[in-house]
């Protein structure tokens, strides 16, 4: 894996003070958000954030992407941590397939169904750059904030011990609902 890394440089967010640091794959760049006292924590709490330019950016009420990632920035600013802003629009089938696959659930396909519908796995993220990043970062144990089992299951193959798992659960929408249920019942997300 041939990985190129931005220095630190600090982040004053309407969250709090936050340090930055981008790391460049292949494909895509990631960010690293670390609190100040990121360096200080022996088991810091940890969110793997996958990106959702609809949700994060443009407040999309089909997900509960930006919720969780507000949730995720307040309590690290609060508490101490580091949220990993992983770049793998749509599960990893990028923008315009996820733009797509949005026009198939309007005529009625849940998520896993869209995504299959356009030749797609249900979820085709890569969380390798994760592991990249931990080491670089020297994070060994975590407090991992997160509903996705498959998250879970990536970081302790990683032999990263996850000390507590939080829960990021936030109101649904009649948007989101159908989703939400289809994240709950197809793919184990415990919410």
């Amino acid at each position: 894996m041939n990985i190129i890394q931005s220095n630190i440089a600090n982040l004053p967010t309407k969250y709090g003070k936050f340090k930055i640091k981008a790391y460049k794959d292949a494909n895509q760049e990631h960010l690293a958000i670390m609190s100040e006292n990121f360096e200080t924590l022996d088991a810091p709490y940890v969110r793997i954030h996958s990106e959702c330019l609809t949700g994060d950016t443009l407040g999309s009420l089909k997900c509960d992407c930006q919720n969780q990632l507000d949730l995720s920035l307040k309590f690290i600013a609060e508490h101490g941590g580091l949220v990993i802003y992983h770049r793998q629009e749509g599960r990893n089938i990028g923008l315009l397939n996820k733009v797509n696959a949005y026009a198939l659930q309007d005529q009625g396909r849940n998520t896993i169904q869209a995504n299959l519908e356009l030749g797609f796995g249900e979820d085709d993220r890569d969380y390798s750059i994760v592991g990249y990043i931990f080491n670089d970062l020297g994070v060994k144990k975590l407090k991992l904030i997160t509903n996705n089992p498959k998250k879970i299951q990536y970081v302790e193959s990683l032999g990263v011990e996850i000390v507590e798992r939080i829960p990021a659960i936030t109101k649904s929408n009649k948007y989101n609902e159908a989703y939400l249920f289809t994240k709950k019942e197809h793919m184990g997300h415990m919410l």
